[in-house]
């Protein structure tokens, strides 16, 4: 006989945990599952920076500030722009004005998370296959192992390739035309000095026109970096990282200063391609029975807003809290949630989509030096 939840989540992702770290400060169990084999399974990406506005409400409300304050990478914040050259147009250091978004590894931030879970909550290695309406609001999910669960509420907090979305809509993200080539560098001020000057303690722009370097420095003193270049669809699905694929990489940056052309080819490990895809501007569906969305799986959108994580918080703490108030009465609970996620979201994918051409339209660096400075006279 298949095992029935009255509310499950899938995807234990920051949006996923947080939505069941809420509901459960408030007596409401919820069931995770997550296609993970465990929580160390794979990499969980670089810094995030987390909003007072968004994702430290969402923690607030979590009752996890005083461990969240705890991770901050103290420096962070710092920023620099600069062009190809290496020349330094912008630079915010780390005792310039608190802008209100700490800076926080993201493994860290969801170790937190879990750790505030009771165990037994999630349930790894559960890879979802299918997912399909029963009656009276109810779901079924069916999984890899051949197992099934039903469940009175789904949540789809399961990332950008959501297999919860098809119950609601036929939206499918698409590329935007943007590329990453994910690097790193170990221990940088003592193996990789010339990089990490150009990197300094934060955040690193380095831009030029369809191309650049996004980068910044971790609490280990590692570097995380993205080389990013417009290609066409499918270029990422030809790369794989050799001496010869550098080379070709680099020729994209021939001209460039030789410490910034040095995040690639003194990179450790194996660089990883990786496609940005982003959901249609305004991603919305009519209400269905029993299933809402959160996160990336609602919205998925580029990171040239510095929106997505925090979106995916956020959305935790707006559910969780529709679903506390209406609690005799989840369709309700679904419909408020719903009605404040979507023109939000909206606003931040576009500005997604808008940040996206400033980094790298024919003057870069010049719009995002444009931007920065817009910002200090405020």
């Amino acid at each position: 006989m298949s095992a029935h939840h009255p509310i499950t989540i899938v995807g234990a992702g920051l949006g996923g945990l947080t939505l069941a770290r809420i509901l459960h400060l408030n007596g409401v169990e919820a069931a995770v599952y997550d296609l993970d084999a465990s929580p160390t399974a794979r990499s969980q990406g670089g810094m995030l920076d987390i909003h007072e506005d968004t994702g430290q409400v969402a923690l607030r409300a979590a009752g996890l500030v005083d461990e969240f304050r705890a991770a901050i990478h103290a420096g962070g914040e710092a920023t620099r722009v600069l062009d190809r050259s290496a020349t330094v147009l912008v630079d915010e250091g780390e005792d310039g004005d608190d802008r209100g978004r700490p800076e926080v590894n993201r493994r860290a931030l969801r170790d937190i998370l879990l750790a505030s879970l009771p165990d037994g909550v999630i349930r790894w290695g559960a890879k979802v296959t299918g997912v399909r309406a029963l009656s009276d609001g109810r779901h079924e999910v069916a999984f890899a192992d051949g197992s099934t669960v039903t469940t009175d509420l789904l949540v789809g907090a399961d990332g950008a390739w959501s297999k919860v979305r098809a119950l609601l809509t036929d939206a499918t993200p698409v590329y935007s035309g943007l590329s990453f080539v994910e690097a790193n560098l170990d221990d940088a001020d003592v193996r990789h000095p010339g990089a990490a000057e150009v990197v300094g303690s934060g955040m690193l722009f380095a831009l030029g026109e369809d191309k650049g370097f996004l980068g910044h420095r971790d609490p280990d003193g590692g570097l995380h970096v993205y080389c990013a270049l417009r290609t066409p669809e499918g270029w990422s699905a030809d790369f794989v990282d050799s001496p010869e694929a550098r080379i070709a990489l680099l020729d994209h940056f021939e001209d460039w200063d030789d410490r910034l052309r040095s995040l690639v080819t003194d990179a450790d490990g194996t660089l990883v391609a990786r496609p940005v895809h982003a959901l249609p501007v305004g991603t919305r569906w009519d209400r269905a029975p029993g299933v809402t969305l959160i996160g990336d799986a609602a919205h998925l959108m580029s990171p040239f807003a510095g929106e997505g994580a925090n979106l995916a918080l956020f959305d935790a703490s707006e559910l969780a809290a529709a679903l506390v108030e209406h609690s005799d009465d989840v369709e309700k609970a679904l419909a408020a949630y719903e009605e404040s996620m979507f023109p939000r979201a909206a606003r931040s994918a576009q500005e997604s989509v808008e940040g996206l051409d400033l980094c790298f339209r024919a003057d870069a660096p010049h719009g995002l030096v444009a931007a920065f400075q817009g910002m200090g006279q405020r």
